[in-house]
């Protein structure tokens, strides 16, 4: 190795560290969460993204529709279709999110967002930035929620995951340093520790949940985990009726799937990375990543998404119109409860479980031998007209 290439790389890391300082300095200058209750209408964007994105986005807002008629009709609420996040678009403009699409979506309050395709080394799309991962840091969704129930296990599991950190980061920008060393980098700040940590005991609290969990590697990523463990086990110190405990990333995907254990976990709070990881597996037992939702919170804008991919292989083989939307509807879920509607929100949660669980009419399979999309979006709203 080279004075010159070692000097290059610091280069780049001194740069790195300047844009996260900023950065952590523009969270502290950040005010109130939106009041929604405040505002003359409320603006959701409705993007289809990628593959199957479009056709289960816009099912879900079809049901969100039927559930706010009244609201629309009197024009508090507003439905915005974005339709230019699709890889061609994102591929053309050599962004994550072309610039004309991140306007669009700031004038939205609340976002309903399909799957995005996220190129990675040998597809024929060239090496952009995930537009999860950007439109996150954009908006400052700082905190991604993801809540899995499976009441006859005795699941009942939320997580919080700290969205603009960690590992994810700067994910885009590691430094090959010379052609056999390459290094990234995982970013940890007091501002955004706190938040999320402070996120998670206020749901715990106001949901009468007895514990939460802080999921770290601290005692081998010393430094930035155990930062997020330090300020995440002060944070609990204010919510002296809650429980905290603290696990190890890799003895928590064992223990969740310990029958003995798992029902003693209820809220999650942990870094980008371990939260990515984690939810798909915990996902699995509510029955897969395409029945399962999440959140993207900010203080002034939110994200709602299901957690599995764009399908493209459904989309190349001509079975689109099968595609399962109940992650999308559980994403829609936690909308309704995010701008003040939970009357609607429990409503469709509880159609859902009928729909998915209880009654099951007709089911999803992804192939002609199930039922369409938009026939299961049908079910729903005729269970939700008959509770």
């Amino acid at each position: 190795m080279t004075d010159k290439q070692i000097n290059e790389a610091a280069e780049k890391f001194i740069q790195l560290i300047k844009e996260q300082d900023e950065r952590s300095e523009r969270i502290k200058a950040q005010g109130d969460f939106i009041d929604y209750s405040s505002l003359d209408r409320i603006i959701i964007g409705v993007c289809g993204g990628d593959g199957i994105g479009p056709i289960i986005t816009n099912e879900s807002a079809r049901v969100l529709a039927f559930l706010l008629k009244d609201e629309v009709e009197a024009g508090k609420v507003v439905f915005k279709t974005i339709d230019g996040l699709t890889i061609e678009n994102r591929v053309k403009a050599n962004k994550a999110i072309p610039d004309d699409v991140m306007e669009q979506l700031k004038q939205c309050h609340v976002i309903l967002k399909g799957p995005t395709t996220t190129p990675q080394a040998g597809d024929p799309w060239p090496n952009i930035e995930s537009a999860n991962v950007a439109m996150r840091k954009a908006l400052d969704l700082f905190a991604n929620v993801r809540p899995v129930k499976v009441p006859e296990e005795g699941i009942d599991w939320t997580f919080f995951r700290e969205n603009t950190e960690g590992a994810y980061a700067v994910g885009s920008k590691g430094i090959n340093v010379t052609d056999d060393l390459a290094m990234d980098f995982v970013v940890t700040t007091t501002e955004g520790s706190e938040r999320i940590a402070k996120l998670a005991y206020e749901y715990a609290r106001k949901n009468k949940k007895d514990r939460v969990s802080i999921i770290q590697k601290a005692n081998i990523i010393k430094t930035t985990d155990g930062k997020f463990l330090n300020i995440a086990k002060n944070i609990g110190k204010d919510y002296p009726e809650i429980t905290t405990d603290e696990w190890y990333i890799d003895i928590t995907t064992a223990k969740l799937i310990d029958k003995k254990r798992r029902t003693d976990f209820k809220v999650f709070v942990l870094p980008n990375l371990y939260g990515d990881i984690i939810t798909d597996e915990a996902a699995e037992f509510m029955g897969g990543v395409g029945t399962a939702g999440s959140a993207n919170i900010g203080k002034k804008y939110a994200m709602f998404e299901a957690i599995h991919g764009s399908a493209p292989r459904m989309i190349k083989e001509g079975r689109g119109q099968y595609a399962d939307p109940c992650s999308m509807l559980r994403a829609s879920v936690m909308l309704l409860s995010h701008i003040g509607k939970q009357e609607q929100a429990d409503k469709l949660e509880r159609a859902l479980d009928i729909c998915m669980y209880e009654e099951k009419k007709i089911g999803i399979t992804g192939r002609s031998d199930g039922c369409t999309c938009e026939e299961f979006g049908n079910y729903v709203m005729e269970t939700l007209s008959n509770l």
